[in-house]
Formats: C-alpha cells, sequence, structure tokens
C-alpha cells in the first residue's frame, strides 16, 4: 500500500466537513466501479491521508491484460470521473480533489481519439506524428498536421467522450443513492472498508453483520477465591508446643488427644 498510494500522513490533520467529502468522493469511485462491466474490481476504500490524497480508491485487474478495449477505457473514465459526480450529486458542488482524476479522463479521451482510431466521428485515424524525444518526456510534436478544422472536431470529441463518461457515473450513483449515503457514512466511522465489506454492504447487509463486535483478545482469567472460600480455613492450627528448641509447633485439633505437660 505505501508503494501504490504512498505513506500514511499521521500528522495530517483534516476537518470534519473535508472528511466527510472524502469519503462521498471515494465512495462514488468505488460504486460506479462497482456497478461497470468492464472496469477493474474494487479491493480497498480508505479515507486515510496517504501521499499527497486524502483518500483512496484501490481497483485491481483480475488478470494480466497487454490490450485495452474502448469499452474498458470508457468504463474506467467514468469510475475515475465518479468521484466528482458523487460530490455534484450529495452537496451540490464541487472541489479541487478531482484535478487529478480530470487530468486523467482528458488524456485517455485524447489518446483515444488521435491515438487509437476509437472515435465515431473521426473515423480510424491517427493525427498528429509523435516526434517527441522520450528520453526528455515529450509525448506529442508541437506542430500539428492537421487542419484548424480537424482540431475543433478533435476538441469536440474528446468533450463528448469525457462528458459521456462524467454523465454515466451521476446515472448510477443517482439510481443508488440511498447505498452511496449508507456506505459512505459507514466509511467516515470506519475510515477503512475492504472489498468483501463493501460487497456484503451492497448487498443489503447492516453494519453490524459486516462489522460484528470485537472479542476480547485471549482467555479470561479466573478471579482469585474469596478469603471465605479458600480450603482449609477451618483446618487445624498449628499452636507451640512448650519444651521444643527453635519454636518447634504441632499440630493441636479438638479432637486430639491431650499430653501431659512436662516438668
Amino acid at each position: 500500500m505505501r508503494v501504490i498510494a504512498g505513506p500514511e500522513k499521521k500528522t495530517r490533520v483534516i476537518s470534519e466537513k473535508e472528511r466527510l467529502v472524502t469519503a462521498y468522493h471515494e465512495m462514488g469511485h468505488a460504486m460506479v466501479g462497482h456497478y461497470l462491466e468492464h472496469s477493474d474490481p474494487v479491493h480497498k476504500i480508505s479515507v486515510i491521508s496517504r501521499g499527497q490524497a486524502l483518500g483512496y480508491t484501490i481497483s485491481l485487474p483480475q488478470e494480466d491484460r497487454f490490450l485495452t478495449t474502448r469499452a474498458e477505457l470508457n468504463d474506467t473514465m467514468a469510475m475515475t470521473l465518479g468521484g466528482r459526480a458523487a460530490e455534484d450529486i450529495v452537496f451540490g458542488e464541487i472541489t479541487t480533489g478531482a484535478s487529478n482524476d480530470l487530468e486523467k479522463v482528458t488524456q485517455t479521451a485524447k489518446q483515444m481519439v488521435m491515438r487509437f482510431g476509437m472515435s465515431e466521428k473521426l473515423g480510424p485515424r491517427v493525427f498528429g506524428h509523435d516526434r517527441g524525444l522520450p528520453f526528455l518526456g515529450r509525448q506529442f510534436s508541437s506542430e500539428p498536421d492537421y487542419s484548424d478544422e480537424i482540431a475543433h472536431e478533435i476538441d469536440d470529441e474528446i468533450r463528448r467522450i469525457v462528458e459521456g463518461a462524467h454523465q454515466e457515473a451521476k446515472d448510477i450513483l443517482t439510481e443508488h443513492r440511498a447505498s452511496l449515503e449508507k456506505i459512505s457514512q459507514i466509511l467516515v466511522k470506519r475510515e477503512t472498508i475492504e472489498k468483501e465489506e463493501f460487497e456484503a454492504l451492497l448487498g443489503g447487509k447492516s453494519e453490524d453483520e459486516v462489522f460484528p463486535p470485537e472479542e476480547p483478545s485471549g482467555p479470561e482469567l479466573p478471579l482469585p477465591p474469596h478469603p471465605a472460600d479458600r480450603p482449609g480455613r477451618d483446618a487445624p492450627r498449628p499452636l507451640p508446643r512448650p519444651g521444643l528448641a527453635g519454636g518447634a509447633t504441632e499440630a493441636r485439633g479438638p479432637d486430639a488427644p491431650e499430653k501431659p505437660e512436662l516438668a
């Protein structure tokens, strides 16, 4: 987890309002990803701050993939925009927390249009030559090989793809808003929800069923016996025996025969 999301920020103080917004944001990612067919399964949701993020949602593929379909890219973008959609639906406002999400989906949509030929309007074409220098981190040439008219169509297609993914995320969260409200409140309290717990809550189980009370660790030690219940209370007490060196004692019970005293 440290490698994926960065070190845990234990000293970072977050207000209750920001914590609540973060919980709905992360739950928006998780629920949209859960209900989409081609997105990766959700493994963990948390509002514990790590790295630069106030919270995180981890989704991992079930198998290694070397090819990605257009449907998978669309569902991934919708899941990525699920956090922003949740903020808009619940609070009627959006925050700066989705800036990285917007950057990701814009880049994905741009590649779909300009590199992968996945635009129905522009067809199977590649726009612009990759003349950048990889070792300098450049990917796209600054000199396009297409007209201004095509540039406007590319912008329109990128906008259409991104807005379509955002609308799909909003539709899913609006349909399942009751679950969004319920599980987000649980996330605020529990801080972290694992995959099995998340699926059980979506399946209709209550918080008490998913998170049973913790049993005390280790066996319970017995209490020491009360002095009145200790064995041997009525046993004969040792009495001093005169005439023996060193203060030796002899047991004298109520039924013990008396011995003559020594002169």
